[in-house]
């Protein structure tokens, strides 16, 4: 319902704006029965038109979606916007397997589909992949990015909003390159499942980036008959990647995060602090691996959350870990729940080896207060593998349904 009531409210804003001077990517020649090539041409002079005033260019819905080749630069100033919320299902054709709407369909792997400078926006859009596999993991293609950000400059101010990825390998790219950044990106309602494990990965933003309602799941493309096979599902596990990837990044902000069999849940690393809340991280290998480079600000407040860690790439229990923190800093967690079972969807080992591995050399500290812990093999639900580490649970439950109070630190 709440989505639905999305959609309609996106539907209205769309209408209403589009009566107030946005234009439609056809009255620029972008149409259905166009070759991916002509549509790309067309949607480049649409957006360069559009980057002068800071116009907005409305994806017209249509029951046969906009063939577009790849090397769109969406310029600055520029909006796209479609009729669409976060659809976790899909939208169908009535009589054909594909989706219809404000969707556009990408058939080559040559560059990312859209690279976004500074101040765009794109909302209510279906991106598909209709070339990918959904059933033979020999088959997957690594397509470049669906949206990047420019190499060669700083690109501040994006809002990425209401996005269903069909099929994508990677699905949104932030990784700058030294001395560009990015600044004030903004991620919401996005759904997809990238077929190498990335679904959002940030490296070098320099204020307040904000992941924020995100959701990835290989029944994505169910609606119109593509779920993904227990076979692609596993090859996505293979790859050593994590779902949602922080890097080099102030203060970073994480809500209500999903992912479904991915080998990671959510990389913060050595050089990012921020807070992570509500979030279920679902048949992974590893839920959370948090990391530090120094004490003063390399620290996670961490609330709310589930963990269901059960798969291991190389079969071996001992390498399930919900959460594995290391570096330095602090983590502080509270309330975060985990448990393993079985899963039909992908192969698991239905367990994790511990609830918390905490590794290194190097002090660092770690706070945690009313999680339940159960499904681990491990005789503790923490396994210490640094000997300066400095760790307190307090009131969190065992496998075996105990109060667990502990409170570990180096020999004086």
């Amino acid at each position: 319902m709440k989505t639905l009531k999305l959609t309609l409210l996106l539907s209205l804003v769309s209408f209403l704006a589009f009566g107030q001077g946005m234009k439609s990517i056809r009255d620029f020649g972008v149409l259905p029965t166009n070759t991916p090539q002509e549509n790309k041409e067309n949607l480049q002079k649409a957006i360069d038109w559009a980057t002068e005033s800071g116009s907005a260019l409305f994806v017209e819905p249509t029951d046969e979606p906009y063939q577009v080749a790849t090397g769109i630069q969406l310029k600055k100033n520029v909006s796209l916007i479609g009729v669409h919320g976060p659809l976790g299902r899909g939208t169908k054709h009535p009589t054909k397997m594909q989706p219809v709407g404000s969707v556009f369909s990408i058939v080559d792997d040559k560059e990312p589909f859209l690279t976004v400078q500074s101040g765009t926006t794109i909302r209510g859009i279906q991106f598909w992949y209709p070339n990918q596999t959904w059933n033979d993991p020999s088959k997957i293609i690594k397509y470049k990015p669906t949206i990047a950000m420019s190499q060669v400059e700083t690109v501040q101010g994006v809002t990425m909003s209401c996005l269903t990825f069909y099929g994508e390998y990677i699905a949104m790219d932030f990784n700058a390159k030294a001395p560009h950044f990015s600044e004030l990106t903004l991620f919401e309602h996005c759904y997809g499942y990238p077929l190498s494990g990335q679904f959002i990965r940030i490296d070098r933003s320099y204020d307040v980036p904000r992941i924020l309602h995100c959701h990835v799941n290989p029944s994505n493309m169910r609606e119109f008959g593509r779920g993904f096979n227990k076979a692609v599902i596993d090859a996505v596990m293979h790859n050593p990647t994590f779902a949602y990837s922080i890097q080099n990044t102030d203060n970073a902000q994480m809500m209500d995060i999903f992912t479904f069999a991915t080998y990671g849940g959510i990389f913060l690393g050595d050089q990012t602090y921020g807070q992570l809340t509500n979030f279920n991280l679902d048949c992974v290998e590893i839920g959370i691996l948090k990391q530090g480079a120094q004490t003063k600000n390399r620290n996670w407040q961490i609330a709310q959350g589930s963990i269901i860690a059960n798969a291991s790439r190389n079969n071996n229990v001992k390498d399930i870990h919900p959460i594995i923190i290391e570096g330095q800093g602090h983590t502080a967690i509270t309330n975060v729940e985990c448990f393993s079972g079985g899963n039909g969807a992908l192969t698991n080992l239905e367990r994790s080896w511990d609830y918390m591995l905490v590794r290194g050399d190097k002090k660092l500290t770690v706070t945690n207060f009313g999680s339940r812990m159960r499904n681990y093999e491990s005789d503790s639900p923490i396994t210490v593998e640094n000997p300066n580490a400095i760790i307190q649970f307090v009131g969190c439950i065992d496998k075996d349904e105990n109060l667990y109070n502990k409170t570990i630190a180096p020999e004086n």
